[in-house]
């Protein structure tokens, strides 16, 4: 990886000018592939795996909203060679050297791939026709700015697919993340004491917001040591509900997660509801209200809040998150780099 790899505290720090400079960077690259032919046709299969495949959530929601076929599938579930197709495959890594992303890659013709990457050069990124680059930008290991940069490069791309536009909205996800940064980061230490004394956490997500319950079930088994569960809203209803207990349950939403939420809350359950919507707090429901804004750019200050409070679930229960527990050598491939 190019882009070297720094201290999550580091990354928070400096993620909002990261960002924003990511964001004008992945536009003049969209803007100029499109016009070169790029980003035409069928929709595409966003692949990934591990926070790579919660990035690709919205965008792909994104997608299918403007009427494009499109999915998202996690690139190790999926037998070689990958079945032929019309639809071009979108390899998402940050290190640019996830082995089974690059397996998929491999398995597609030439024509067909695409690829979203932090580190350029690098195996995935010089296997395609087409890399949108993050710009090599420091990350840390569990990963902050790398990943919501990712979201805005998917989330560009699915504006461009087929003569779009990229949406306005792009222009003030720098501020709004700013504010989302200072008002959720006031609430931290209130916010993080749901966390005390819990074995579990589930998160749940309405249809776009999936990736955003993916990604912060990631970051509490990576960062704060907490088993966690991630799914949609509709599965979740569909029995999951049925073993809340003890734990905290974090909703996103603003549709049937606020009866979902209320429903929890009221059985005495802690609650923490991350929608856009106005709704009263409980005694066991806590809301942290979002701007509405289109599922990609939202998708972002979902996951600001959910770096601000695993960082503080970690410091408040004393766990170094720069600590990894087990390192598996098999899901990178080697480079010379």
């Amino acid at each position: 990886m190019l882009g070297e790899y720094i201290t999550f505290a580091a990354a928070r720090a400096t993620q909002a000018r990261a960002l924003e400079e990511a964001i004008t960077r992945l536009r003049e690259q969209v803007l100029e592939q499109q016009a070169a032919g790029g980003y035409q046709g069928p929709g595409p299969i966003l692949v990934g795996i591990g926070a790579s495949l919660a990035a690709a959530a919205a965008p792909s929601w994104a997608l299918r909203s403007r009427g494009i076929h499109s999915w998202r599938l996690g690139a190790g579930d999926h037998p070689l060679p990958f079945p032929r197709s019309v639809h071009p495959i979108i390899g998402i890594s940050q290190s640019g050297r996830s082995s089974e992303t690059l397996a998929v890659l491999e398995s597609v013709d030439e024509k067909l791939r695409y690829a979203v990457v932090n580190s350029a050069p690098s195996p995935i990124a010089d296997l395609v026709n087409a890399t949108l680059s993050l710009g090599n930008i420091a990350d840390s290991y569990a990963s902050t700015i790398g990943y919501t940069a990712t979201i805005a490069g998917l989330g560009m791309i699915a504006d461009a697919w087929d003569f779009g536009q990229i949406d306005e909205a792009w222009e003030r996800v720098p501020a709004l993340f700013a504010w989302t940064e200072d008002t959720v980061g006031a609430r931290a230490r209130e916010l993080a004491a749901t966390f005390d004394g819990v074995a579990t956490a589930d998160f749940v997500g309405a249809g776009p917001a999936v990736g955003s319950a993916e990604a912060g079930a990631l970051l509490f088994r990576e960062v704060a040591r907490l088993p966690t569960a991630a799914m949609s809203t509709r599965q979740y209803l569909h029995g999951s509900m049925e073993s809340a207990g003890l734990g905290v349950h974090v909703v996103l939403g603003d549709k049937r997660e606020l009866e979902v939420a209320h429903t929890l809350s009221g059985a005495g359950h802690k609650v923490i509801l991350i929608t856009s919507e106005d709704i009263p707090e409980t005694a066991t429901l806590q809301v942290v209200q979002l701007p509405k804004l289109p599922s990609a750019p939202r998708a972002i200050l979902e996951a600001v809040v959910m770096q601000i409070l695993v960082e503080a679930v970690a410091k408040r229960q004393n766990i170094n998150i720069e600590e990894f527990v087990f390192h598996n050598s098999d899901t990178k491939v080697e480079t010379a780099q």
